[in-house]
């Protein structure tokens, strides 16, 4: 593995813990939705990863060595979990028994996930910038 492919792996990881943060960010802000009709209500989504291909610069470079697996978003899927129903006779959106549906969004699983995803964002800024500055610093040596 060379040590340019550092960033291949720390930028892949970047960008799919920002998709991830999005969906959450998705999910908190449709938390609160409420509807009459079961096959319309939001339902919360949750990214699907997996290892990625190498990098085209990889391929290319034929000096034998292994290539790295970085992360790609293969896919979002929905929960299957229930929506959440409530009663709430008054609502204009009740249905004939008085109850709305609400997301089967949890708020404080999805705050766990965003600070989750957040840490694991940082984490790949310091990997690259500790790697600019290995590369910096080996660079300074011919000097």
């Amino acid at each position: 593995m060379s040590l340019l492919s550092v960033f291949d792996v720390a930028g892949s990881g970047m960008s799919a813990q920002s998709i991830r943060l999005n969906v959450i960010a998705s999910n908190l802000a449709n938390a609160d939705a409420v509807t009459g009709d079961g096959g319309r209500v939001y339902r919360a989504r949750h990214p699907v990863f997996a290892s990625g291909t190498p990098s085209f610069v990889e391929v290319l470079d034929g000096l034998g060595q292994q290539p790295v697996a970085t992360v790609r978003v293969v896919g979002i899927l929905e929960s299957e979990a229930p929506p959440v129903r409530q009663y709430q006779p008054h609502h204009p959106l009740a249905d004939a028994q008085g109850y709305v549906l609400r997301p089967n969004v949890n708020p404080v699983e999805e705050m766990a996930n965003m600070i989750s995803a957040s840490r694991a964002y940082q984490n790949n800024v310091e990997i690259m910038n500790t790697s600019k500055q290995l590369l910096l610093r080996t660079l300074a040596l011919g000097q």
